[in-house]
């Protein structure tokens, strides 16, 4: 008795069903820092387990012996002013979280600062390396000259403090804006290539337009070393050279572009083996 031999089924999906999607970002994705190193510097607060007391003016800070509790460090208030009260009249005792020291505060201010100059001014190509350059002469020259006490002691000064509510609610705002802006309003403005065609959508509720993919050429522009690559975690510019034409579609701060051409490449190979 005798089997006829197994037979496998390879399916085979026609060129033109797979696709690339490509999709134009916003400034507004560099600043993922400010909402993360925001819920972090606001975690941290939580955790140092302090508390923030307001008074007025001219309180003064004193050890005192009190009856009942031994030598304490205790607030006098200055005549006639008198503490947040409530409702039954009694003074509230102290309920915001604050770090005690000022530092979160200086790293938030500081990275804010830094994320709006990164992603608002453009330090592409040859100003990326005269920027580190620069910070690396300005390095070499305080060391030689030893001012680097006097910085830190200036630096020391500055005293920042948000407290654990303030660094939450403005992360998770942002956080919200930036999540709505990136997943929903910018996948409004795409590209999608196929080994055939390319149907572009550069305007918020405008129609695709269609072109063929025969002559056309596509290039990646990655040259901001602070955008593309510190922040933007590989992001860089998609440029379409259209053939016959002067004209280019210019998709800016793509995600992970260099694996997009790549598999742009593919589909573009396999058109013309087919």
């Amino acid at each position: 008795m005798s089997t006829a031999p197994e037979t496998s089924v390879i399916k085979v999906n026609p060129p033109g069903d797979e696709e690339v999607r490509i999709y134009s970002h916003s400034s507004l994705f560099y600043w993922w820092p400010v909402w993360a190193v925001g819920l972090l510097m606001g975690f941290l607060t939580l955790a140092d387990g302090q508390r923030m007391v307001t008074v007025p003016a001219k309180t003064e800070a004193q050890a005192r012996e009190i009856q009942g509790y031994g030598l304490r460090d205790v607030f006098i208030l200055p005549e006639g002013k008198k503490l947040p009260r409530d409702s039954d009249g009694n003074p509230m005792p102290p309920t915001l979280h604050m770090a005690q020291s000022p530092k979160l505060g200086v790293i938030y201010a500081t990275v804010l600062i830094l994320i709006i100059i990164v992603s608002n001014v453009p330090l592409r190509g040859l100003w990326s390396v005269l920027i580190i350059l620069g910070v690396f002469i300005l390095v070499l020259i305080f060391s030689l000259w030893g001012i680097w006490d006097d910085i830190v002691r200036i630096v020391s000064l500055l005293d920042i403090r948000i407290n654990a509510g303030g660094y939450f609610s403005i992360s998770l705002v942002l956080l919200a804006i930036w999540a709505v802006t990136v997943f929903v309003f910018d996948h409004r403005t795409y590209v999608v290539v196929t080994s055939g065609q390319v149907r572009v959508c550069l305007a918020i509720g405008a129609g695709e337009t269609m072109y063929d993919t025969t002559g056309m050429t596509f290039s990646k522009r990655q040259d901001d070393l602070f955008r593309h690559w510190i922040i933007g975690l590989g992001s860089g510019d998609l440029i379409i050279h259209r053939s016959n034409t002067t004209q280019e579609i210019d998709m800016p701060n793509v995600l992970f572009v260099g694996a997009k051409i790549k598999e742009i490449e593919r589909l573009i190979k396999e058109r013309q083996v087919v």
